[in-house]
């Protein structure tokens, strides 16, 4: 279920891996997902400061939450990502294109102080939909 991509031609192009906006489809079921860090099942850190690997780890976390609620990545119309660098941003994008690759969401970049682990540098939220049954 594809949403629909809103672009405003006198505005700037985005400069990563999203959108301007999206709208998503009367009647859809929306999918809140909790912010993901970069942890292994037993809690602890996977990759600590390495933000490649960790945005790597937490998108595959998100295709497999998605999955247990019928959606896939295509169907996600937003993020949003907390980070501890604004400087990883190129970084974080190189990922995001492998895993984005067709149906890009609209999404959000915070700078932040920390996240709940010192070693931890990257934290994505996500919005998603799939078909009301």
């Amino acid at each position: 279920m594809a949403h629909q991509i809103i672009h405003c031609d006198e505005l700037s192009d985005p400069a990563g891996v999203f959108v301007q906006a999206t709208r998503v489809p009367a009647g859809s079921d929306v999918i809140h997902v909790s912010g993901l860090t970069s942890r292994n099942k037993d809690g602890s850190t996977y990759a600590p400061h390495d933000v490649k690997k960790q945005t790597r780890h937490i998108l595959g976390n998100l295709k497999k939450i998605l999955a247990e609620a019928g959606a896939t990545l295509e169907d996600v119309a937003k993020v949003t990502v907390y980070i501890t660098n604004m400087d990883d941003f190129k970084a974080i994008h190189e990922i995001r294109a492998e895993y984005f690759t067709t149906t890009k969401p609209a999404s959000a970049m915070v700078e932040v102080s920390r996240l709940v682990h010192d070693d931890m540098v990257i934290e994505i939220e996500a919005i998603a939909y799939v078909q009301a049954k």
